[in-house]
């Protein structure tokens, strides 16, 4: 079982993933930057939002004048004061909150709203991406990797999104409403107040900083458990895990895994307490130290305070403490997220390197004759690696059969997947019709070319869901005829509940020859004049062999047909054979040449003949 890590000279490495970015102020405002174009789109949403964030900011203000009138002017009158003002006055203390309170619903409704699109946008994107890169970014990136970019790195900047944003502005607008509010009522007493804000700004921004440090460790720590969980837990992985008596060993590993991860959440969340808990503390005493510079006021014969001014004014002080201290605790999560954000936009940025052509040529489904030709093409995975073809020149007239044999590791399936364009010729190029494949728009490209992989895959889903994927507008009727003509219907139709059986993840109710049929009645679905068969009987018996064989040749009557095998038997009656050896064309012709020339492909077909009559001697 593949544990995302692999050895090399005596030391593990991980499998190439997304390259990490330097931890510097350009990349943090590029980040930064990002962030708030995600929220572009939604200008006027957030507009309408802002708006009523500022009415509700300055409405929230009202009752603090209003207490200082009341308590000034009208209760010191005794049996003479004014009840109709006291009426209007306890009125508008009333009538504010319910006001603001409908304006937060709807404030609340409106910043979800616009937060769960971004979101939907960021999730959208990310997977459009991934689905764009090449095979080959896959055959090297941990699947648990890529799962918990999107399920946990998206996930843990939902509240950011979604509530973060709204939280700043709301906070922002109070704090300054409320700021300008304690200067009118007394502006001394509003400068002590806001004495060491700013030195609580720079104690949040370094606990911020340590927390963005230990959630990109965690978000890493989660990534590994995710691929340990995603390989360990799957069919296969539990399989190879008790047949291999490993379970305990996978258990611990897992146990070693959640420890390292419970122990960085703590760390996250301890990350500066102590700090936030000393600034929250300041904040609770701080109306107590304006009540003793009131009093101290008064006692030397200073301007004195009134009453009304004094008990207003901490009553917007206690307004003012919980929007900063949110704000100042906003700045620590927004911090930390930026690692997750910069997680996710590292995947953004990862490079697409199969595109489309800006105008890409497009065949006429009607008249596809389906020749495809190998000029000169060479192929590696990157610059630094060896060639894995080198010079490969093969033409296909229409209709026929190639077939592509050789060792492991030769490049058959390689060359077999230039032709679907899922790698790119590092040189020379693959026609089809003439035309480069490269050249060709996506959607008309797979319409030309269906390709049956030698590791059949079928979704959680039903039977019928699982053919209907080569052509989903397909009918009923033309999805049991490509099943019959796989030679599977029958079998389908046994089953209790027919084409809507669920076959389970990764078809696992089915055998090999099973799955294997349902992958050729899926491909016949497409209808292509192209089709890519990759060992595609490797890993069946001789009995389901042959009857996957037969489901073939009436899949590829009339198609041009290229076949990846190992099993030459499978290819005796291919126009056209080449041997490939370290991505080089050793040998070409038809069965009976080559075994007639007397080299590679003959002493292969011996050994492939002696292995069979071992094993039905068996």
């Amino acid at each position: 079982m593949a544990s995302g890590a692999q050895r090399e000279g005596g030391r593990i490495t991980r499998p190439a993933e997304a390259p990490e970015r330097s931890d510097d102020p350009a990349r943090r405002r590029a980040t930064r930057e990002r962030l708030l174009g995600l929220f572009r789109p939604y200008r006027r949403q957030i507009a309408l939002l802002m708006g009523m964030i500022i009415v509700s900011a300055a409405i929230g203000m009202i009752p603090a004048f209003l207490l200082q009138d009341l308590l000034d002017n009208v209760l010191p009158q005794g049996q003479d004061m004014d009840t109709r003002r006291l009426a209007l006055l306890i009125g508008g203390m009333v009538a504010v909150p319910l006001v603001t309170g409908a304006i937060g619903v709807a404030q609340t409704w409106s910043s979800n709203r616009v937060g769960q699109q971004v979101m939907h946008d960021l999730r959208s994107r990310v997977y459009a991406h991934l689905q764009r890169l090449s095979l080959a970014f896959f055959s090297r990136t941990r699947t648990g990797e890529v799962q918990s970019r999107i399920a946990n790195d998206i996930g843990g900047v939902q509240n950011v999104v979604t509530t973060t944003a709204t939280s700043i502005a709301g906070n922002v607008t109070t704090v300054a409403a409320t700021a300008v509010a304690m200067l009118i009522l007394d502006w001394r007493l509003a400068i002590a107040a806001f004495a060491l804000v700013p030195f609580f700004v720079l104690l949040t921004r370094r606990v911020g900083r340590r927390r963005e440090a230990i959630a990109k460790v965690k978000q890493g720590s989660l990534a590994d458990m995710s691929s340990l969980v995603e390989e360990s837990l799957s069919v296969s992985g539990v399989l190879l895990g008790k047949t291999m008596g490993q379970a305990g060993d996978l258990t611990r590993r897992f146990r070693s895994e959640s420890e390292r991860l419970a122990d960085l959440e703590v760390r996250q969340r301890m990350a500066g307490r102590w700090v936030m808990a000393s600034i929250q503390a300041t904040f609770a005493i701080m109306p107590a130290l304006v009540y003793g510079l009131a009093g101290l006021s008064l006692s030397n014969g200073w301007s004195a305070v009134s009453i009304g001014t004094l008990v207003a004014f901490t009553t917007l002080q206690t307004r003012l403490l919980f929007p900063v201290g949110a704000l100042l605790n906003v700045q620590v999560d927004i911090q930390t997220s930026l690692a997750l954000f910069d997680r996710v936009f590292e995947y953004l940025d990862l490079p697409v390197d199969i595109e489309e052509r800006p105008d890409p040529v497009r065949l006429d489904p009607d008249r596809v004759r389906g020749e495809v030709a190998f000029r000169g093409v060479g192929f590696r995975y990157s610059d630094e690696s060896a060639p894995v073809l080198d010079g490969v020149d093969v033409v296909v007239p229409p209709g026929t059969r190639l077939a592509i044999v050789g060792e492991t590791g030769s490049g058959k399936t390689t060359l077999g997947y230039l032709v679907a364009r899922l790698y790119d010729v590092t040189e020379g190029a693959v026609t089809i019709d003439g035309v480069d494949v490269r050249d060709l728009a996506f959607d008309s490209l797979r319409g030309a070319v269906a390709v049956v992989s030698q590791e059949t895959y079928l979704f959680h889903g039903t039977v019928r869901e699982n053919l209907r994927f080569g052509r989903p507008g397909a009918t009923d009727r033309e999805v049991e005829d490509a099943a019959r003509a796989a030679r599977i219907h029958d079998l389908i139709a046994a089953l209790p509940e027919g084409y809507e059986t669920v076959v389970g993840e990764r078809g696992y109710r089915f055998s090999g020859g099973e799955r294997q049929r349902m992958a050729i009645a899926r491909a016949l679905l497409r209808d292509a004049p192209v089709l890519v068969l990759d060992e595609a009987t490797s890993a069946l018996d001789v009995e389901t062999e042959r009857h996957v064989h037969a489901a073939i040749e009436r899949m590829a009557r009339g198609r041009t047909t290229i076949s990846i095998a190992h099993r030459l038997s499978t290819v005796r009656d291919a126009e056209q054979i080449i041997l490939l050896d370290h991505g080089r064309v050793a040998e070409r012709g038809t069965h009976e040449a080559l075994v007639a020339h007397g080299g590679r492909y003959a002493a292969m077909v011996a050994r492939d003949r002696d292995g069979r009559t071992a094993l039905s001697a068996a």
